[in-house]
Protein backbone atom coordinates (compact mmCIF):
# COMPACT_ATOMS: atom_id res chain seq x y z
CA UNK A 1 0.00 0.00 0.00
CA UNK A 2 1.53 3.77 -1.02
CA UNK A 3 1.27 6.48 0.71
CA UNK A 4 0.31 9.68 -0.84
CA UNK A 5 1.57 12.98 -0.35
CA UNK A 6 -0.39 15.85 -1.29
CA UNK A 7 1.33 18.76 -3.63
CA UNK A 8 0.49 21.45 -1.14
CA UNK A 9 2.42 19.21 1.78
CA UNK A 10 5.00 18.76 0.10
CA UNK A 11 4.97 22.51 -0.89
CA UNK A 12 4.72 22.86 2.55
CA UNK A 13 7.93 21.21 3.45
CA UNK A 14 10.22 22.54 0.45
CA UNK A 15 9.27 26.02 1.27
CA UNK A 16 10.36 25.45 5.08
CA UNK A 17 13.55 24.09 3.96
CA UNK A 18 13.80 27.09 1.83
CA UNK A 19 13.52 29.54 4.68
CA UNK A 20 15.79 29.51 7.22
CA UNK A 21 13.83 29.68 10.96
CA UNK A 22 14.60 32.95 12.20
CA UNK A 23 15.24 32.64 16.10
CA UNK A 24 13.29 35.06 18.53
CA UNK A 25 15.15 37.78 19.54
CA UNK A 26 15.91 37.80 23.34
CA UNK A 27 14.21 40.16 25.56
CA UNK A 28 17.56 41.02 27.56
CA UNK A 29 18.83 41.89 23.74
CA UNK A 30 15.91 43.94 23.29
CA UNK A 31 16.66 45.63 26.48
CA UNK A 32 19.98 46.50 25.58
CA UNK A 33 19.43 48.18 22.28
CA UNK A 34 16.76 49.97 24.23
CA UNK A 35 19.56 51.21 26.89
CA UNK A 36 21.88 52.02 24.24
CA UNK A 37 19.54 54.30 21.87
CA UNK A 38 19.09 56.46 25.47
CA UNK A 39 22.32 58.36 25.57
CA UNK A 40 22.19 59.83 28.94
CA UNK A 41 21.54 56.44 30.14
CA UNK A 42 24.80 55.25 28.40
CA UNK A 43 26.82 58.52 29.37
CA UNK A 44 25.80 57.36 32.56
CA UNK A 45 26.57 54.07 32.83
CA UNK A 46 30.17 55.09 31.55
CA UNK A 47 30.50 57.42 34.51
CA UNK A 48 29.78 54.49 36.71
CA UNK A 49 32.04 52.37 35.19
CA UNK A 50 34.92 54.73 35.37
CA UNK A 51 34.09 55.34 39.13
CA UNK A 52 34.40 51.38 39.50
CA UNK A 53 37.56 51.33 38.17
CA UNK A 54 38.70 54.07 40.04
CA UNK A 55 37.07 52.82 43.40
CA UNK A 56 38.85 49.50 42.39
CA UNK A 57 42.09 50.49 41.43
CA UNK A 58 42.74 53.82 43.74
CA UNK A 59 45.15 52.67 46.13
CA UNK A 60 47.67 52.05 42.77
CA UNK A 61 46.61 55.12 41.01
CA UNK A 62 46.48 58.02 43.70
CA UNK A 63 49.41 60.35 43.64
CA UNK A 64 49.74 61.05 46.73
CA UNK A 65 49.17 59.50 50.15
CA UNK A 66 45.53 60.67 50.98
CA UNK A 67 45.40 60.25 54.53
CA UNK A 68 49.39 61.85 55.16
CA UNK A 69 48.68 65.35 56.76
CA UNK A 70 52.16 68.03 55.82
CA UNK A 71 50.75 71.33 56.83
CA UNK A 72 54.49 72.84 55.17
CA UNK A 73 52.09 72.51 52.18
CA UNK A 74 48.35 73.06 52.97
CA UNK A 75 46.07 75.38 50.89
CA UNK A 76 48.41 74.71 48.24
CA UNK A 77 46.43 75.99 44.49
CA UNK A 78 45.21 73.21 42.08
CA UNK A 79 48.57 73.40 39.70
CA UNK A 80 50.69 71.03 37.71
CA UNK A 81 52.06 69.62 41.12
CA UNK A 82 48.28 69.26 42.61
CA UNK A 83 45.50 69.11 40.02
CA UNK A 84 42.95 69.74 42.81
CA UNK A 85 45.04 71.38 45.39
CA UNK A 86 45.60 71.01 48.86
CA UNK A 87 43.08 71.07 52.23
CA UNK A 88 44.21 72.64 55.66
CA UNK A 89 46.71 69.44 56.42
CA UNK A 90 48.26 69.61 53.26
CA UNK A 91 46.58 66.61 52.06
CA UNK A 92 46.43 66.25 48.26
CA UNK A 93 42.53 66.82 47.24
CA UNK A 94 43.00 64.35 43.98
CA UNK A 95 44.22 61.74 46.05
CA UNK A 96 41.39 62.14 48.71
CA UNK A 97 38.49 62.48 46.18
CA UNK A 98 40.02 59.04 44.66
CA UNK A 99 39.76 57.45 47.91
CA UNK A 100 36.90 58.49 49.08
CA UNK A 101 34.74 57.30 45.59
CA UNK A 102 35.65 53.32 46.85
CA UNK A 103 33.70 54.37 50.37
CA UNK A 104 30.99 55.97 48.93
CA UNK A 105 30.41 53.45 46.22
CA UNK A 106 30.92 50.91 48.97
CA UNK A 107 28.32 51.94 51.01
CA UNK A 108 25.91 52.50 48.33
CA UNK A 109 25.89 49.30 47.01
CA UNK A 110 26.16 47.88 50.60
CA UNK A 111 23.41 50.21 51.75
CA UNK A 112 21.11 49.08 48.75
CA UNK A 113 22.39 45.28 49.19
CA UNK A 114 20.60 45.40 53.20
CA UNK A 115 17.68 47.88 52.23
CA UNK A 116 16.38 45.68 49.17
CA UNK A 117 16.62 42.20 50.49
CA UNK A 118 14.90 43.15 53.87
CA UNK A 119 12.47 45.13 51.80
CA UNK A 120 11.50 42.38 49.24
CA UNK A 121 11.08 40.08 52.14
CA UNK A 122 8.62 42.14 54.00
CA UNK A 123 6.53 43.34 50.69
CA UNK A 124 6.14 39.64 49.26
CA UNK A 125 4.98 38.77 52.95
CA UNK A 126 2.16 41.91 52.82
CA UNK A 127 1.33 41.61 49.12
CA UNK A 128 1.24 37.97 48.81
CA UNK A 129 -0.39 37.02 52.34
CA UNK A 130 -2.22 39.85 52.73
CA UNK A 131 -4.56 40.13 56.07
CA UNK A 132 -3.41 40.91 59.33
CA UNK A 133 0.28 40.78 58.07
CA UNK A 134 0.14 43.20 54.96
CA UNK A 135 -1.85 45.69 57.91
CA UNK A 136 0.94 45.16 60.61
CA UNK A 137 3.81 45.69 57.78
CA UNK A 138 2.82 48.64 55.89
CA UNK A 139 1.66 50.75 58.90
CA UNK A 140 5.09 50.16 60.30
CA UNK A 141 6.14 51.30 56.82
CA UNK A 142 4.08 53.84 56.85
CA UNK A 143 5.72 55.34 59.84
CA UNK A 144 8.90 55.40 58.97
CA UNK A 145 8.03 57.07 55.50
CA UNK A 146 6.18 59.99 57.17
CA UNK A 147 10.16 60.53 58.84
CA UNK A 148 12.52 62.05 56.54
CA UNK A 149 15.18 59.43 55.72
CA UNK A 150 17.99 61.23 56.55
CA UNK A 151 16.81 62.66 60.11
CA UNK A 152 15.87 59.00 60.63
CA UNK A 153 18.99 57.69 59.24
CA UNK A 154 20.92 60.66 62.24
CA UNK A 155 18.38 58.74 64.83
CA UNK A 156 19.63 55.50 63.98
CA UNK A 157 23.52 56.81 64.01
CA UNK A 158 23.24 58.33 67.75
CA UNK A 159 21.95 54.97 68.80
CA UNK A 160 24.77 52.69 66.72
CA UNK A 161 27.07 55.31 67.07
CA UNK A 162 29.72 56.69 64.44
CA UNK A 163 31.45 55.11 62.00
CA UNK A 164 30.73 53.93 58.49
CA UNK A 165 30.00 50.22 59.28
CA UNK A 166 27.33 51.90 61.51
CA UNK A 167 25.92 54.25 58.79
CA UNK A 168 25.80 51.31 56.08
CA UNK A 169 23.00 49.78 58.24
CA UNK A 170 21.45 53.03 59.31
CA UNK A 171 21.27 54.29 55.24
CA UNK A 172 19.85 50.40 54.35
CA UNK A 173 17.39 50.58 57.58
CA UNK A 174 15.65 54.01 56.13
CA UNK A 175 15.21 52.59 52.67
CA UNK A 176 13.51 49.62 53.28
CA UNK A 177 10.14 51.19 53.46
CA UNK A 178 10.48 52.13 49.63
CA UNK A 179 11.52 48.71 48.01
CA UNK A 180 8.60 46.94 50.48
CA UNK A 181 5.89 49.21 49.01
CA UNK A 182 7.02 48.69 45.45
CA UNK A 183 6.98 44.88 45.84
CA UNK A 184 4.36 45.15 47.36
CA UNK A 185 2.30 46.67 44.71
CA UNK A 186 3.77 44.68 42.17
CA UNK A 187 2.93 41.30 43.79
CA UNK A 188 -0.74 42.48 44.26
CA UNK A 189 -0.98 43.24 40.28
CA UNK A 190 0.13 39.64 39.30
CA UNK A 191 -0.66 37.55 41.99
CA UNK A 192 -3.86 36.27 40.73
CA UNK A 193 -2.76 36.00 36.96
CA UNK A 194 -3.36 32.17 35.71
CA UNK A 195 0.26 31.36 36.41
CA UNK A 196 0.41 31.84 39.71
CA UNK A 197 -3.39 30.33 40.24
CA UNK A 198 -1.60 27.01 37.77
CA UNK A 199 1.61 26.75 40.65
CA UNK A 200 -0.80 26.85 43.60
CA UNK A 201 -2.85 23.99 42.18
CA UNK A 202 0.31 21.38 41.20
CA UNK A 203 1.49 22.16 44.77
CA UNK A 204 4.13 23.90 45.22
CA UNK A 205 5.14 26.08 48.49
CA UNK A 206 4.32 29.64 49.19
CA UNK A 207 7.78 30.54 49.12
CA UNK A 208 8.16 28.90 45.91
CA UNK A 209 5.85 30.84 44.19
CA UNK A 210 7.15 33.63 45.49
CA UNK A 211 10.46 33.72 44.74
CA UNK A 212 10.28 31.13 41.55
CA UNK A 213 6.95 32.33 39.77
CA UNK A 214 6.27 35.74 40.99
CA UNK A 215 9.20 37.98 41.74
CA UNK A 216 11.09 37.56 38.62
CA UNK A 217 7.94 39.18 36.73
CA UNK A 218 7.99 42.18 38.84
CA UNK A 219 12.16 42.38 38.63
CA UNK A 220 11.93 45.43 36.70
CA UNK A 221 10.84 47.56 38.80
CA UNK A 222 13.22 46.22 41.23
CA UNK A 223 16.29 46.97 39.40
CA UNK A 224 15.10 50.60 38.36
CA UNK A 225 14.30 51.40 42.17
CA UNK A 226 17.45 50.13 43.38
CA UNK A 227 19.97 51.48 40.91
CA UNK A 228 18.07 54.92 41.67
CA UNK A 229 18.64 53.95 45.53
CA UNK A 230 22.42 53.80 45.09
CA UNK A 231 21.97 57.43 44.29
CA UNK A 232 20.46 58.22 47.44
CA UNK A 233 22.21 56.06 49.82
CA UNK A 234 25.48 58.25 48.15
CA UNK A 235 23.39 61.59 48.68
CA UNK A 236 22.40 60.24 52.34
CA UNK A 237 26.39 58.71 53.62
CA UNK A 238 27.85 62.39 52.40
CA UNK A 239 25.06 64.01 54.21
CA UNK A 240 26.12 62.00 57.42
CA UNK A 241 29.78 62.59 56.62
CA UNK A 242 29.09 66.22 56.49
CA UNK A 243 27.66 66.40 59.87
CA UNK A 244 30.57 64.43 61.17
CA UNK A 245 28.97 60.86 61.76
CA UNK A 246 30.23 59.08 59.20
CA UNK A 247 33.92 57.64 58.31
CA UNK A 248 36.51 59.11 60.96
CA UNK A 249 39.66 60.83 60.14
CA UNK A 250 41.73 60.60 59.09
CA UNK A 251 39.88 58.53 56.00
CA UNK A 252 38.91 60.20 53.20
CA UNK A 253 35.10 60.39 52.29
CA UNK A 254 33.63 63.40 50.31
CA UNK A 255 30.77 64.49 52.80
CA UNK A 256 33.42 64.81 55.38
CA UNK A 257 35.64 66.64 52.91
CA UNK A 258 32.69 68.89 52.38
CA UNK A 259 32.20 69.41 56.31
CA UNK A 260 35.82 70.11 57.22
CA UNK A 261 35.76 72.49 54.33
CA UNK A 262 33.01 74.13 54.88
CA UNK A 263 35.27 77.11 56.82
CA UNK A 264 37.24 77.63 53.96
CA UNK A 265 34.44 78.34 51.26
CA UNK A 266 35.65 82.04 50.49
CA UNK A 267 39.64 81.66 50.99
CA UNK A 268 39.93 78.10 49.46
CA UNK A 269 36.97 77.32 47.78
CA UNK A 270 38.79 74.75 45.30
CA UNK A 271 38.87 72.43 48.97
CA UNK A 272 34.99 72.37 48.36
CA UNK A 273 33.92 72.61 44.89
CA UNK A 274 36.00 69.03 44.10
CA UNK A 275 34.36 67.24 46.73
CA UNK A 276 30.74 68.91 45.67
CA UNK A 277 31.76 68.11 41.78
CA UNK A 278 32.43 64.56 42.80
CA UNK A 279 29.27 63.48 44.67
CA UNK A 280 27.05 65.39 42.09
CA UNK A 281 28.64 63.68 38.96
CA UNK A 282 28.14 60.13 41.06
CA UNK A 283 24.43 60.69 41.97
CA UNK A 284 23.87 62.28 38.33
CA UNK A 285 25.32 59.37 36.65
CA UNK A 286 23.03 56.42 38.72
CA UNK A 287 19.74 58.77 37.65
CA UNK A 288 20.46 58.62 34.29
CA UNK A 289 21.02 54.98 34.67
CA UNK A 290 17.78 54.40 36.32
CA UNK A 291 15.78 56.22 34.05
CA UNK A 292 17.16 54.76 31.48
CA UNK A 293 16.44 51.11 33.04
CA UNK A 294 13.36 52.60 33.49
CA UNK A 295 12.67 53.06 29.77
CA UNK A 296 14.32 49.99 28.52
CA UNK A 297 12.32 47.53 31.00
CA UNK A 298 9.24 48.41 30.02
CA UNK A 299 7.84 47.05 26.60
CA UNK A 300 5.73 49.59 25.80
CA UNK A 301 7.97 52.16 26.03
CA UNK A 302 10.48 50.45 23.51
CA UNK A 303 10.37 50.89 19.68
CA UNK A 304 9.60 48.16 17.62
Amino acid sequence: MKLKTSKSSVGENSLQEALPLEKPESQLKKMWEALRENHAAVAGLCVIVFLLLIAIFGPIITPYDPNVSDMSKSFIKPGAQHWFGTDQLGRDILSRIISGARISLTVGLSAVVISLTIGVVLGSIAGYFGGKSDIIIMRFMDMMLAIPSILLAIAFMAALGKGIDKAVIAIGLVSIPEYARIVRGSILSVKENDYVQAARVIGNKNSRIIFKHILPNVLSSIVVRATLGISTAVLDTAALGFLGLGVQPPVAEWGDMLGRARGFIFTAPYTLIFPGIAITITVLAFNLLGDGLRDALDPKSRKN
